[in-house]
């Protein structure tokens, strides 16, 4: 039960991690996309 339970949180924090990466990384994605648009127009 204990090695499920440890695999249970692992699981957890790696969901965790990868879904806080990818909204970083859509973030910075947009906000570089907003930053390109904006020194173009100009």
């Amino acid at each position: 039960m204990d090695d499920s339970v440890q695999k249970s949180c692992w699981g957890v924090t790696a969901k965790a991690i990868l879904g806080f990466a990818g909204v970083i990384l859509l973030a910075w994605l947009i906000g570089g996309a907003e930053t390109v648009a904006v020194v173009a127009a100009n």
